[in-house]
């Protein structure tokens, strides 16, 4: 079938050429009560959420666009309990954490965070054109931090080359795309220039958002030090409009591969059929759908989380009758950073060390019987892999 991406359209009150412009979307940005409540209705818990709103604590902030799809697409005042504060985030909380993945214990230098061996990100900016009321990443971001000082940038690059098991690093904050196409492509490029490191990530909620800032210009500067993976944020099918499917057709057609990053959000996408709708059409677009994030236990997200009992059953219910293509990894960030747990749904019935009975998601049972152990071998492995193997292994002790 073919799906509908509605088109966004501009206020009446805005020419489309400064619609279309990224850097008009962050100038005109709604920061306030006042300039919201001139837009659209708020709700109760809106208002409520402003009456003890401080800009000292985590910001609010919405570009045009999306409050434009919340005005013309957000028909089950869903999305906007992302956007837009709810009094709930004052209330006490059962858990909240500033830091849920304990990531300024895992910080070795200036803006690195390192937790896993392999990998590492860089928070090249702490500011995002939207403040997602769930962010995990609370105790950094909308700090006015925006990019590194000159002695911090060149301490993070000094880390990222010395340590010569880091073969992949992701960009993130704050969003990264929210920099300017030079700063960008300094940073890419300087990661490049580190012989080692393989992979570069952007984490980035832009295509969500502000998809007008995927220009051409930008893409074609950017693919010249591929591989380049995106690594985007949709939580709703209905975030999918005409603007955000150019803006990732544009990413694809370019050789970036582009993967999302959902989380499941209370009252918001915790629903099978959801999921099945924003994982197809993102399958279609060529975007794969990557993760099912358990929503962080960070400050003020009580009333959006929700049970891991219930993601698993959205899971299984899913399981079996959506392409592996479209299933994403259900994961959840153990608080405290513990790393990343996965689930699976469970279909052990029974096992002992020479077989294990199965029975599936369409009620088949069946046992797998396992070959003799002792006709197990393992293979010549050339000293090459094993010294790759042990840099990574030995990454984050160097």
């Amino acid at each position: 079938m073919a799906f509908i991406f509605p088109k966004i359209t501009p206020p009446d009150n805005t020419n489309e050429k400064d619609w279309l412009d990224w850097k008009w979307q962050l100038k005109n940005a709604i920061k306030t009560k006042e300039d919201l409540e001139a837009q659209i209705p708020l709700l109760k818990e809106e208002l409520d959420f402003f009456k003890s709103y401080k800009s000292s604590g985590f910001k609010f902030q919405i570009t045009p666009y999306s409050l434009e799809v919340l005005k013309q697409k957000d028909t089950t005042r869903v999305l906007r309990k992302i956007l837009i504060g709810d009094f709930s985030e004052y209330s006490e909380q059962k858990q909240a954490q500033l830091d849920p993945l304990n990531e300024r214990q895992n910080n070795p230098a200036p803006r690195v965070i390192h937790r896993y061996s392999d990998r590492a990100l860089f928070l090249v900016t702490d500011f995002c054109s939207v403040y997602c009321r769930y962010c995990t990443r609370k105790h950094f971001t909308a700090k006015d931090q925006v990019f590194p000082s000159a002695s911090e940038y060149d301490q993070a690059m000094d880390y990222f080359r010395t340590h010569k098991g880091i073969k992949e690093v992701i960009l993130s904050g704050g969003d990264p795309l929210t920099l300017s196409d030079d700063r960008i492509i300094k940073v890419i490029s300087d990661l490049r220039s580190i012989s080692h490191i393989e992979i570069i990530r952007i984490g980035t909620r832009i295509p969500v958002v502000m998809p007008m800032r995927i220009t051409e210009d930008l893409v074609n500067k950017l693919k010249a030090f591929h591989p380049v993976y995106i690594m985007t944020h949709f939580n709703h099918p209905d975030e999918l409009t005409e603007d955000a499917k150019s803006a990732l057709s544009l990413l694809v057609d370019n050789g970036f591969p582009v993967f999302n990053q959902m989380v499941f959000l209370n009252g918001v996408n915790n629903e099978a059929s959801l999921i099945q709708a924003l994982n197809r059409r993102l399958t279609y677009l060529r975007v794969k759908p990557y993760y099912m994030f358990q929503c962080d236990p960070s400050e003020g997200t009580d009333h959006l989380r929700t049970s891991i009992q219930d993601s698993l059953g959205i899971q299984k219910e899913l399981w079996g009758h959506m392409s592996g293509l479209s299933m994403a990894n259900l994961s959840v960030d153990i608080p405290s950073g513990g790393g990343k747990a996965y689930f699976v749904p469970n279909f052990v019935e029974s096992q002992n060390e020479n077989e294990i009975l199965f029975k599936g998601w369409d009620g088949v049972s069946e046992k797998y019987i396992n070959p003799n152990s002792i006709n197990l071998k393992k293979p010549v492995v050339d000293d090459s892999y094993k010294k790759e193997w042990s840099e990574i292994l030995n990454s984050k002790f160097l």
